[in-house]
């Protein structure tokens, strides 16, 4: 019986929830080699769901971090990850490759 129960429950709330990423968020993409972030500035849609695509093109690990994002996501040399945002106010965002400190910080203007 509770088997049943719990099994529905699930079946329900696959069936209102949302996917994680829809496939007509925006999409920006984000390179890191060696230290350097590219681009250094982007923008990106405020108070819209978006994806942030992150690769690691140099031979070295990188992490993007941001402090007022609260996220952060450590790659290996050669891969690829993504971030998914649920919605950003207007403003300027910093983050920063944190294995790399003697770079300057980039930024994401949210618009």
């Amino acid at each position: 019986m509770w088997l049943r129960t719990l099994v529905s429950g699930l079946a329900v709330c696959l069936a209102v929830s949302p996917a994680v990423a829809q496939g007509d968020d925006p999409v920006i993409q984000i390179h890191f080699s060696n230290g350097m972030i590219s681009p250094s500035v982007i923008e990106v849609p405020a108070n819209t769901r978006f994806k942030l695509e992150l690769h690691n093109d140099g031979s070295t690990p990188v992490e993007f971090e941001s402090i007022p994002l609260r996220k952060e996501k450590v790659l290996a040399p050669g891969a690829s990850s993504f971030l998914v945002f649920r919605s950003l106010d207007v403003g300027t965002y910093a983050f920063f490759d944190d294995f790399h400190l003697d770079m300057p910080p980039a930024s994401m203007v949210a618009k």
